[in-house]
């Protein structure tokens, strides 16, 4: 018989399920301004507190502290502001579109508004964004992309630029360079190291940013973009949006019990930040700083952005199957949008009766804005893109064949 103990495994467990309170004690938050901000030539392995700690800006008191607090005026901060709330907005009424059954299925990003907003804030134009699916403040933030548009993808009408061969929420959008959406996980991660490794080779000038979740980064892809990166110095933010939800698997899955995803990156050689997710200032911040490391030819940032999937993972998704319902009440971090509110009522640049009026301004534009895209058709009443679309978009010059398929078909 041998004297040794029998082996077993460890099988993480969240820290709270349906029916008691969770314990957000593992997500060792630190205070605001407590960070050093370093400069950003600094190598990788002296990025490894900022990799455990976590970057914040906003106090209690939604006031500004500590070496990150950005230069930004307030009305860069306003539009910020605006975006968020136009993002919320935007998300609530699909989900009540979906349950109309106009568009078969959405995910929204409530809770995670600011780390899109912000990051887009921080980044130029021309630089290309790798999104996931929770993403879409890097449009509704933007002048040039309308709202109509993306209804119009959702609903899979006439109208739709997609012309239906994309689930919804599945965006892709050249010209506000935001690449097209992939349902499959991770892929983003190494098509952004690839584009940004394109955009060094040419000598451009342009950086490439991709999200990915945090339990994607279980896949082989990260770890592949994450090599590549290093090696070669890419130009890339790679953002890991940590929201403490793969689904309904717990973070600790994809192995942030023990260590952070930021962490991860600082292994693999590249400079690593983890930063509060529902802080506007602090991502934008961050992000200015991954930035500019990328364009002095420094190499990757990897930020882990540690936020809360207030709402479920989709549509498809009912959340309080496998965790507690009012966790995004008592989430440390907080909500974004009402952060970022104080602290502008504190610059005296906003008020609670402002915030009111473009409450109210915010849901008629998103009410009109429907109603538009609504008349180019719903799944609904059928009105979805011809049949004809099949054949177009694939060949230079269509084969004979598929010529007689449409004639055939008769469209």
């Amino acid at each position: 018989m041998s004297q040794h103990q029998a082996l077993r495994l460890h099988v993480p467990e969240p820290s709270g399920r349906p029916g008691c309170e969770t314990d957000f004690s593992y997500l060792h938050v630190s205070a605001a301004g407590e960070m050093r901000r370093p400069p950003v030539d600094t190598p990788h392995f002296e990025t490894r507190d900022l990799s455990y700690g976590l970057i914040r800006v906003l106090g209690q008191d939604g006031r500004a502290v500590g070496p990150w607090a950005p230069e930004l005026d307030t009305t860069q901060l306003r539009r910020g502001l605006r975006a968020m709330m136009k993002t919320r907005f935007f998300d609530a009424r699909m989900v009540i579109a979906q349950r109309q059954k106009k568009i078969s299925f959405y995910m929204q990003c409530l809770g995670e508004e600011a780390i899109a907003i912000a990051q887009a804030l921080a980044l130029e134009p021309g630089d290309m964004c790798f999104p996931t699916y929770r993403q879409q403040g890097l449009l509704l933030c933007r002048d040039d992309v309308s709202m109509v548009e993306l209804m119009c993808q959702l609903m899979s009408n006439q109208a739709d630029a997609m012309k239906g061969r994309q689930l919804p929420v599945m965006y892709s959008f050249k010209r506000a360079g935001f690449f097209s959406i992939s349902g499959n996980l991770a892929t983003q991660f190494i098509q952004a190291v690839g584009w940004a490794m394109a955009s060094a080779i040419k000598g451009d000038t342009r950086i490439a940013s991709a999200w990915i979740g945090d339990g994607s980064t279980a896949e082989a892809d990260f770890h592949t973009a994450l090599t590549f990166a290093h090696v070669y110095r890419a130009p890339v933010i790679l953002n890991v949006v940590n929201n403490q939800w793969a689904i309904s698997s717990f973070q600790a899955i994809a192995g942030g019990e023990s260590t952070t995803f930021a962490a991860k990156g600082v292994g693999c050689g590249i400079a690593s930040l983890r930063v509060d997710g529902n802080d506007f200032l602090a991502v934008y911040a961050a992000s200015r700083w991954a930035a500019e490391r990328a364009r002095q030819n420094l190499g990757p940032t990897l930020i882990e952005w540690v936020t809360y999937r207030a709402g479920a993972h989709s549509t498809s998704d009912d959340p309080s199957k496998y965790r507690p319902a009012d966790d995004w009440e008592r989430f440390p971090l907080g909500d974004p949008i009402d952060r970022l509110k104080v602290h502008l009522i504190g610059l005296g640049a906003w008020s609670e009766q402002e915030h009111v009026q473009v409450q109210k301004e915010l849901e008629a534009e998103v009410a009109a804005a429907q109603k538009e895209a609504e008349r180019h058709g719903t799944m609904l009443d059928g009105q979805g893109p011809s049949a004809a679309t099949m054949f177009e978009d694939v060949y230079e010059t269509v084969p004979a064949h598929l010529r007689a398929q449409r004639q055939q078909l008769g469209v």
